[in-house]
């Protein structure tokens, strides 16, 4: 009898080495755009207004390879919330060394444990994504992570269906630049009542940001 872990761990492993000869072969002709200066992004929107900037440390940095980004935070028009938002911008995936990592791989290398994983819908100006949602604790801390990838085509939930459309996307386009968007929202009020709240508040933030960033991000 066929094992299906190990199938589904073959079929993996098959994937990507087809994902990266694919990119490989198409790299010879890629058009990267230019590197957006999102230093730039927008400190007001829809009523929501910079606080603060984010340092990232050299070996983050170094880590996540990026070519552009936005590291904040945000207070809502009631200024009732304060929601950190983190985009890492990818000029080019082809060589292989410039992907997203994904928060659930990150975060709880950096001691926050899961609590709950699914998905929620944003309502914007542009239409409605869906996006992943992430509940992780920290000792007597409890936030709530929204994120996605975005390309010039499309939103994705999946850390697959990224690494999948990259293939597709650059034979049609030339290109294989993408981002990784996270917003942050912190639980002030206890169980799932505190859950709630932070993320209606995430999901208000998120709605009034992704139109600007389909703005920022080249197209």
């Amino acid at each position: 009898m066929r094992n299906p872990i190990k199938s589904l761990g073959i079929g993996a492993l098959a994937f990507l080495l087809l994902q990266a000869l694919s990119v490989n072969w198409v790299s010879a002709s890629e058009r990267p755009p230019a590197i957006p200066d999102l230093s730039k992004f927008p400190e007001e929107f829809d009523g929501w207004q910079k606080t603060r900037e984010d340092p990232i440390d050299d070996a983050t940095r170094k880590t996540l390879n990026f070519d552009g980004v936005i590291s904040r935070g945000y207070l809502s028009p009631d200024k009732k919330v304060d929601a950190g938002l983190f985009v890492a911008w990818f000029q080019s995936q082809s060589s292989g060394l410039k992907q997203p990592h994904s928060p659930q791989v990150c975060l709880p290398g950096s001691g926050w444990i899961p609590q709950v994983t699914d998905d929620v819908p944003l309502n914007t100006l542009l239409g409605t994504i869906r996006v992943n949602r992430y509940i992780v604790m920290n000792g007597g801390a409890r936030a709530v992570v929204l994120y996605w990838y975005q390309s010039p085509r499309r939103v994705m939930e999946s850390e697959w269906a990224a690494k999948f459309w990259i293939v597709p996307d650059s034979l049609r386009d030339h290109r294989t630049d993408t981002s990784l968007v996270r917003i942050v929202t912190w639980a002030t009020q206890p169980g799932e009542q505190g859950n709630q709240l932070a993320t209606v508040a995430a999901q208000a933030f998120g709605e009034k940001l992704y139109p600007q960033l389909r703005q920022w991000l080249p197209r």
